[in-house]
C-alpha cells in the first residue's frame, strides 16, 4: 500500500473517532499549558439558524485537539495525528508528527503554518528550533531560542528544552 494511501485510510479513521468521541465539557491538558482558544470565524454576517453556535463549535474543536495531543504523546503515533487544522496548536502537533516520521519539508510548512495563525505560538517556536537544530540550522534554532525568551522568558520549559539542544554538539541525537 502506498505511503498516500495509509496516510488518507489514517486521516480516515483519525476523522471518524474524532467524530464518534463522547462530548466533553472541560478541556483536559494540553501541551501548551492551557486548551486552546476556539477557533476564530472569519465572518461577522448573521447566522443562519443551520449553523453550528460557538460552544458546540469549541467542543468539537477541543475534542479534536485532545484526540490529536493523546495519539501523539501517549501513543506516539504521529501518522494517526495528522489532521488539517487553522489553530497553531493544532498545526504545530501536525508539524511535530511529521518531523517525527522524517518528513522535514511538510514539517517546516506546519511549523510555518502554526506561527503565521499564531506568532507568538511559544510551543512552535520550541519545535520549530528544535527543526533547526535537527536540520544543522544552529542560527536559526538561536534565533528562535530569543523568540521564545522574548514571549517566555528564559525559565519556561521551552526555552530550557531549545537551549539544551543547542548546547549540545552538531551531529549528536537529541532526545525530547
Amino acid at each position: 500500500m502506498s505511503k498516500f494511501a495509509i496516510r488518507l485510510l489514517t486521516l480516515a479513521m483519525f476523522s471518524m473517532a474524532v467524530v464518534a468521541a463522547p462530548l466533553v465539557t472541560k478541556a483536559q491538558a494540553a501541551s501548551d499549558e492551557q486548551a486552546p482558544p476556539p477557533p476564530v470565524t472569519k465572518s461577522k454576517a448573521k447566522k443562519k439558524s443551520s449553523q453550528l453556535n460557538p460552544s458546540i463549535e469549541y467542543a468539537a474543536f477541543a475534542r479534536g485537539y485532545r484526540a490529536a495531543y493523546a495519539t501523539i504523546y501517549d501513543r506516539n503515533d504521529y501518522a494517526a495525528a495528522i489532521e488539517h487544522d487553522d489553530s497553531a496548536a493544532v498545526a504545530n502537533l501536525i508539524g511535530y508528527s511529521y518531523r517525527k516520521l522524517g518528513d522535514y519539508k511538510v514539517s517546516q510548512i506546519w511549523y510555518e503554518r502554526a506561527l503565521k495563525a499564531d506568532p507568538d505560538h511559544v510551543k512552535t517556536w520550541q519545535y520549530y528550533g528544535l527543526w533547526q537544530v535537527e536540520q544543522g540550522n544552529r542560527d536559526q534554532a538561536q534565533y528562535h531560542l530569543s523568540r521564545i525568551a522574548a514571549l517566555a522568558g528564559t525559565d519556561s520549559e521551552e526555552y530550557r528544552s531549545l537551549s539544551a539542544a543547542l548546547e549540545k554538539p552538531p551531529g549528536t541525537g537529541l532526545v525530547y
